[in-house]
C-alpha cells in the first residue's frame, strides 16, 4: 500500500467536498445540474452538498487513518463512492459527453485509489 498517495488523494477529495459544500455550482455547472439561466436551485444544491459532505468525510479519513486496515477501509469507502458516482451520473446526465466526463472522472479516481492500494511500500524516506 502506497499510504502517501493515498493520503494525498485524501487531501484532494477533503479539499474538493469543502470546496463544493459552500459552492455546489463547482460540481452543479459541469454536470449540467443547473436550471435555464444556469444557476444551481435549492434542492440541487442540498443533494450537492450532502455528497460533497461524504467526500470531504471520507477525505479527512484516508488522510487521518492511521496505516493498515483503518486506511485500506476509508480508501475501499472511496472507491465505492466513485464507483457510485460514476454509475448514478453515468446514467442519469443529459448528455452524451456530461456523462462520459462524470464516468472517467470518477473511475479515474478509483482507479488511482485502487492503485494506492495494490501498490508496494514505497521506498524509505532518508533523513
Amino acid at each position: 500500500m502506497r499510504t502517501g498517495g493515498l493520503r494525498v488523494q485524501g487531501m484532494a477529495t477533503f479539499a474538493y467536498g469543502i470546496a463544493t459544500a459552500y459552492r455546489p455550482a463547482l460540481l452543479a455547472r459541469p454536470a449540467g445540474l443547473v436550471d435555464a439561466y444556469g444557476e444551481v436551485t435549492p434542492h440541487t444544491a442540498l443533494v450537492l452538498r450532502s455528497m460533497a459532505w461524504r467526500d470531504a468525510a471520507v477525505g479527512l479519513a484516508m488522510v487521518l487513518a492511521p496505516q493498515g486496515p483503518a486506511l485500506t477501509a476509508a480508501a475501499a469507502v472511496r472507491v465505492a463512492a466513485d464507483m457510485g458516482d460514476a454509475l448514478f451520473f453515468g446514467r442519469a446526465l443529459r448528455g452524451r459527453l456530461r456523462r462520459a466526463g462524470a464516468v472517467v472522472s470518477a473511475l479515474g479516481w478509483a482507479a488511482a485509489t485502487v492503485a494506492g492500494l495494490a501498490a508496494g511500500p514505497g521506498r524509505p524516506v532518508r533523513a
